[in-house]
């Protein structure tokens, strides 16, 4: 694990993710907060381009937590039966879905609190809407994120809490918004786990990590 990076250093390698992508974007088709929702309840050990192929018939179909009840448990199973898990998810999506309906008026919470109190959805999925929906700068940390974080040292940490409150203490604020989308595109298309592309690195002479494959 990299030793924490001074702050002039994370402010230019935020800049150089900043020229390169400005807008950085998610990866999980949506078209409102509930099927943002959803989708990232599915993604959990799922790539992104799986749920995306399964949801894409899915939200034409069921869109707000009405019509996803209205399709049923089972109805819900015939879409996402190529996701994994895909029994356990359906059951949180329906259970999630009538705690919308009954208690939030359909609409999706925008507390981190509510949003963990309803099944399926953990810390990082809250985070996930509340960044890519709210507009909030909350850190949703995956594999991609923590391993970035501890080989460049921008954000260094034990576990995954611990990552989230370094990013949130040591990146500036202005790149607080895009900083989660930046660390996974780079996670997961240039600082891999086995091979990572050092040789095409836009920080790569920032990064102290020793096995540069170059």
């Amino acid at each position: 694990m990299a030793t924490q990076r001074d702050y002039h250093t994370i402010r230019e390698i935020f800049r150089r993710f900043h020229d390169h992508e400005p807008e950085p974007k998610g990866e999980l088709e949506h078209v409102n907060a509930f099927t943002l929702l959803v989708a990232v309840v599915l993604s959990a050990q799922a790539t992104d381009a799986g749920v995306n192929k399964a949801t894409r018939s899915l939200f034409k179909v069921a869109d707000t937590p009405q019509k996803m009840l209205d399709l049923g448990e089972a109805g819900l199973v015939e879409h996402i039966r190529t996701i994994g898990l895909y029994r356990n998810k359906a059951k949180n999506v329906i259970r999630l879905s009538r705690i919308l309906a009954e208690v939030y008026g359909g609409e999706v919470p925008s507390s981190r609190a509510a949003l963990q109190s309803l099944p399926g959805v953990g810390r990082k999925t809250a985070n996930v809407v509340l960044n890519m929906w709210f507009h909030y700068p909350a850190q949703a940390v995956d594999t991609h994120i923590f391993r970035v974080g501890n080989r460049t040292g921008i954000a260094a940490g034990k576990d995954v809490d611990a990552v989230e409150r370094a990013i949130e203490d040591n990146i500036p604020v202005e790149f607080q918004q895009h900083a989660h989308h930046w660390l996974i595109l780079h996670g997961r298309y240039t600082c891999k786990a086995r091979k990572p592309l050092c040789g095409t690195c836009l920080i790569r002479d920032l990064c102290p990590y020793e096995e540069k494959t170059l």
